[in-house]
């Protein structure tokens, strides 16, 4: 087992989450072991997965990330946009990243905190 590196967390096990933004950042913290080739694609049907498992337990926790979701309208409007992409976020960032040439999940984690940031924007924890 590998030493902890100073200042960064350490992975925690999903029982010790307590929501999908606490989710997000382990996939943070070790992408490549939960986005397959970095497709945000794939990291969208786990979101998607978390989300029908929330609603089944009847968590009653908020969910940010679908199709027209609050990130999803957050993130039309900050890539200036004039209508929602019927592609989905994960498809736009990925362009988005491809047009800036930068990596989709480094550029998918930058517009999350942005996201997070906003006034009145998603609790994290």
């Amino acid at each position: 087992m590998t030493e902890p590196v100073a200042g960064k967390p350490e992975p925690r096990q999903p029982r010790e989450l307590s929501n999908v933004h606490e989710f997000l950042d382990e996939v943070r913290l070790r992408p490549g072991m939960w986005v397959r080739r970095s497709s945000l694609q794939h990291l969208d049907s786990i979101l998607v997965g978390y989300a029908v498992a929330s609603e089944i337990h009847d968590t009653g926790e908020p969910f940010d990330f679908w199709h027209l979701g609050p990130f999803s309208q957050w993130l039309w409007k900050r890539l200036g946009m004039a209508y929602p992409s019927a592609l989905g976020w994960a498809v736009e960032i990925e362009r988005a990243a491809e047009a800036a040439g930068t990596q989709p999940v480094e550029m998918s984690f930058s517009l999350l905190d942005e996201f997070r940031a906003e006034p009145g924007g998603p609790a994290r924890c």
